[in-house]
């Protein structure tokens, strides 16, 4: 009867128009589509994942293999994690690594799509210029001549090309655009005085240095200091360390709340106080100094994904893995499903498990015999992201700030969009706009149910009407308009999680099962994904005794 109880309680698609995109979107949708006048563009819902995670999700046996396969390490999951992973073996110079994964397409949340017109992402679309320190990131971007020297401090410097143009971003707020992030027009002197306030607060921490003169915050996060003053932070929220610094400006509040939802998916009411001030501390090399730059393709991501793959060698897609466990004698059994149906058994000396905690709970064997406590303590944000196909660019107010790379809602609950072209410096013709909307409302599995029950017709619709307030011809001049939703797109670093010791006792292995995400940090960026994945890398060469010199601070 619970199981009966649960269907009946799932969200028609109704429900998700009306509950989770708002009544006035809703009606927008429902009145695009009776009118006729603007038919929707033609599209679909990429990615493909659904149907063997699903069965995974279920526990649906596969068939029995006819043959067992011996490797030395298998790499389950092909995103950024274990993506790198594969590349710290195969540079160290180990062979017989077999890399499974679960989808049609390598890099999880950093797969990026192409078209005549421009590559573009499905995802994450940027890191921040490393310092030196970051050694791991410096040898990828290193490997793909992405450097012009180094400076004064001998951190490298990127090349111009890859830092983003500009205009870099730009906000739209009640009928017009501004540049920036920050809305200084019409900020009263309170306003002000706020936002110089949260930044003296923010160049305090970057400041700041422990008694082994770790920074506060630093990418990757494993740089940082575990420090008491520093985890403290962790047990309040953003919104209430605001409110202890009585910073009250909604202005400065909107700023603080978008950083929360673009980086991990929920409202500064629930995110933890130190993952909100990472945000912003993290990227600063030294109080006072602006952001490092960002470094960003016309694919997002996907341009460091298509490196990393290319050194971990044949990646094994549609290889849902079904069952870890210990192998007698050593090692590890590892039961695949392959999305033909069929199966494949290996045994490992060594496996680097790079899939997020929700789905190790399915896949451990042991975890799923006897779950520890700290899988109960992950919890991940839905997002959809939809990409749009223009012919021609946006028309805009000639009076408002010009089309910038990012370019953000003031009053949405999307976060906007960045534009693939802008990169390539083509400023007229064609072009392809990445829409972002993090599911930030309300109990994260509900809100995935709402994301799920919504088609792709639906959140078309959401989007060209989120968008039309900016562009109002925009629905004419889109000649395709594809969704990917994300169930389980990012760990979200609620108070109390980061520093808590779930995500702690998640990283230690298992036997001879390493894990690999950037889940394991809490907080989902390339940086850190790419930092977990050397991590778990090298505990496997140091496990097998293969001698190296570690890529980490």
């Amino acid at each position: 009867m619970a199981e009966v109880g649960a269907l009946m309680l799932r969200p028609t698609r109704r429900d998700a128009l009306q509950v989770l995109l708002g009544l006035p979107a809703a009606a927008t949708a429902a009145a695009c589509r009776s009118r006729g006048t603007a038919p929707l563009p033609d599209g679909e819902l990429a990615g493909g994942a659904e149907t063997l995670g699903h069965a995974l999700r279920d526990l649906e046996p596969p068939p029995a293999p006819d043959r067992l396969e011996r490797t030395s390490v298998v790499v389950v999951g092909a995103g950024v994690a274990g993506l790198a992973a594969a590349w710290r073996l195969a540079r160290a110079g180990l062979t017989g690594v077999r890399v499974l994964e679960l989808d049609r397409a390598a890099g999880g949340t950093a797969q990026s799509g192409r078209s005549p017109v421009s590559a573009y992402p499905w995802g994450a679309h940027y890191i921040v210029a490393p310092l030196a320190d970051s050694r791991a990131l410096v040898r990828l971007l290193g490997e793909m001549d992405a450097f012009e020297g180094e400076d004064q401090g001998g951190h490298p410097i990127v090349r111009e090309e890859l830092r983003c143009r500009e205009p870099e971003e730009r906000v739209f707020f009640r009928g017009r655009w501004y540049e920036g992030l920050y809305l200084h027009a019409g900020a009263s002197a309170q306003d002000r005085a706020d936002l110089a306030a949260f930044e003296r607060a923010v160049d305090r921490w970057v400041a700041w240095r422990d008694a082994r003169g770790r920074r506060a915050f630093a990418l990757p996060m494993a740089l940082a200091s575990d420090d008491a003053e520093v985890t403290a932070l962790d047990r309040v929220t953003m919104e209430e360390w605001l409110d202890r610094e009585r910073l009250h400006s909604p202005r400065l509040r909107w700023l603080v709340d978008y950083a929360c939802r673009d980086d991990y998916g929920m409202r500064a009411a629930e995110t933890s106080a130190w993952a909100g001030l990472f945000y912003f501390a993290a990227r600063r090399r030294a109080p006072g100094a602006d952001s490092q730059p960002v470094v960003t393709w016309p694919e997002g991501n996907g341009r460091l994904v298509a490196h990393l793959a290319e050194a971990a060698g044949p990646i094994e897609l549609g290889s849902a893995v079904c069952d870890l466990a210990p192998a007698e004698g050593g090692g590890v059994d590892v039961l695949v499903r392959r999305a033909d149906r069929s199966a494949a058994a290996l045994r490992a000396d060594q496996v680097v498990f790079a899939g997020p905690q929700m789905v190790a709970r399915r896949v451990v064997r042991a975890y799923r015999d006897d779950p520890p406590p700290h899988l109960a303590e992950f919890e991940y944000a839905p997002w959809m992201v939809a990409n749009l196909h223009l012919a021609g660019r946006p028309a805009e107010r000639i009076d408002g700030f010009p089309l910038a790379w990012d370019n953000v809602l003031y009053e949405s609950a999307g976060l906007g969009y960045v534009v693939a072209t802008h990169q390539s410096g083509r400023d007229h013709g064609d072009t392809v706009l990445t829409y972002y909307r993090p599911l930030a409302d309300g109990d994260p599995r509900r809100a995935r149910q709402h994301l799920l029950a919504a088609e792709r017709a639906d959140w078309a619709e959401v989007v060209l009407a989120d968008l039309a307030r900016a562009h109002p011809g925009l629905r004419q001049q889109v000649r395709r308009l594809d969704v990917m939703r994300w169930g389980h797109g990012m760990v979200r670093p609620r108070a109390g999680f980061v520093w808590g010791g779930a995500r702690q006792a998640a990283a230690r292995p298992l036997g001879d099962i390493h894990f690999a995400h950037s889940d394991l940090s809490g907080v989902a960026l390339f940086e850190e994904a790419l930092d977990q994945g050397v991590r778990a890398a090298e505990e496997v060469l140091a496990a097998r005794n293969h001698p190296f010199e570690s890529w980490r601070g």
